[in-house]
């Protein structure tokens, strides 16, 4: 039994994990890795196993990065089964086909720019016919149920708290006579965030962990002061008629921002400010956010259950866009209003062209809320460089840039070791922490250290561990 790490190994993106025993491979996560366009596209096609080998894929939640490559895995000879829990199901089938949309989008329009300078045409990583092709290997699972995954590998799933349908994962693997536990965190949310259940530890019996590591030396806001890191900026833009430009994940962030932008609409404190989601897969995930309250906290469904409650994800200056001629109409929208749209870390959709438009005026405002991946454009925004290449073209930012991370979908440095603090300090044999830069999985490390865990590691891409 062995354990080899592939993806998210000190970085946060493109995460994939391996598990072998018994002479079977199976996968945990596959997802798409963000970063410089021609390394991303060389480790998003070209896979370190062969997937006509691979028995069976588990996947803890569908944000891209970590189930955005599963029709390239299934292009290249996969045909397994995908276990995942309910929600995650019915996100992936929106979510995998708006990728594939991007991904014909951006070759299409690489290729018209490369016909002109004589590059060589590149194809799509898959194409929506590869979704269609993946979407029946889905098996949706409850949350607490144990199933057989292959011969001597069960797993049960539990809430982590992150998006809608997450999940932490406990692997119970037999063989020749040994049994281990493996826990994966999969992607751990905050607890008391709005509209979803905390995250529910997955159990004490574990023998070795994965854990996510994204924010392992970084404090939150308390989740409480959402709403009032959110007001001030938006008073501020307001004040010289700017535009408000938010990236956000059309999974998790959308969702949670709109919910807090409808409590201070609800207040008369952005009484009448437009609102606009750009972006139709965000509208499709919220329609499927509709059907699945069993992953929404108390407050969340009393607020659904009551006919007299307004809708937590529409308000009367709310407006979701479909069409990209209203996407386009926006450029030309005099301020003040907020455009919501993904991708979160600013590679790829309509968020690119409202940036392109908007970050060279001074009145508008650029919100970040969600973690940036180093070398995204996100990123490059966060560190505030001073000019920006967005669309192949260099743009001069003179727009404010906010940074509010009370908003992140992950748990902080001290809510992840509380949750890890949570794990038997005698019973684990060895702990891995994987999706997080180096100095994040670095202090993260020290902190167990800290409260007792030994043999804590932070593997490199290709690493093997075996499981004893």
């Amino acid at each position: 039994m062995e354990i080899q790490f592939e993806g998210a190994a000190r970085t946060v993106t493109g995460s994939l994990h391996v598990v072998r025993l018994n002479g079977q491979t199976i996968l945990l996560e596959c997802g798409i890795y963000h970063g410089r366009r021609e390394e991303a596209r060389k480790r998003n096609s070209e896979f370190p196993i062969d997937p006509s080998s691979v028995t069976a894929v588990i996947l803890s939640h569908a944000h891209i990065d970590h189930s955005g490559n599963l029709p390239g895995f299934v292009r290249q000879g996969f045909h397994g089964p995908i276990y995942c829990t309910e929600a995650t199901k019915s996100l992936c089938e929106v979510m995998l086909m708006d990728s594939a949309y991007i991904q014909e989008r951006d070759a299409e329009f690489l290729n018209k720019k490369g016909r002109r300078k004589g590059l060589a045409q590149v194809e799509p990583l898959y194409d929506k016919d590869d979704v269609r092709t993946t979407l029946p290997l889905f098996r949706g699972v409850a949350y607490g149920a144990e199933l057989e995954v292959a011969e001597g590998l069960t797993c049960r799933f539990e809430d982590a708290g992150h998006i809608l349908g997450s999940a932490s994962v406990m692997l119970r693997l037999q063989e020749a006579g040994r049994e281990v536990h493996l826990a994966f965190t999969g992607d751990l949310g905050r607890p008391n965030l709005p509209l979803l259940r905390d995250p529910v530890f997955v159990g004490n019996n574990a023998d070795y962990v994965i854990s996510e590591s994204t924010y392992g030396g970084r404090f939150h806001a308390p989740v409480e002061k959402m709403s009032e890191q959110l007001l001030g900026p938006i008073q501020r833009a307001c004040a010289r008629r700017g535009k408000i430009i938010i990236p956000a994940f059309s999974v998790g962030r959308t969702q949670e921002i709109v919910y807090v932008l409808h409590k201070l609409s609800s207040q008369g404190r952005i009484d009448n400010l437009p609102v606009f989601v750009d972006s139709p897969l965000s509208v499709n995930v919220t329609d499927v956010f509709r059907k699945h309250p069993e992953c929404f906290d108390t407050q969340t469904r009393a607020i659904l259950d009551n006919p007299d409650n307004n809708d937590p994800f529409g308000f009367k200056s709310l407006t979701y866009v479909r069409t990209l001629e209203d996407s386009k109409a926006l450029n030309d929208r005099p301020g003040p209003f907020v455009v919501i749209a993904a991708s979160g870390m600013c590679e790829a959709g309509r968020i690119v062209h409202h940036l392109s438009n908007g970050v060279g005026d001074p009145r508008n405002m650029v919100i970040i809320v969600g973690y940036q991946a180093e070398n995204t454009l996100g990123k490059k925004l966060v560190l505030r460089e001073p000019v920006v290449t967005i669309l192949g073209e260099p743009r001069e930012v003179r727009a404010e840039v906010v940074v509010l991370n009370s908003f992140s979908g992950h748990a902080d440095r001290n809510e992840l070791l509380a949750y890890l603090g949570m794990f038997d300090r005698k019973r684990v044999k060895g702990m891995f922490l994987v999706h997080g830069d180096p100095d994040q999985s670095e202090k993260l490390g020290e902190g167990l250290a800290g409260i007792g865990f030994q043999n804590v590691g932070i593997p490199v891409r290709g690493e093997k561990a075996p499981l004893h």
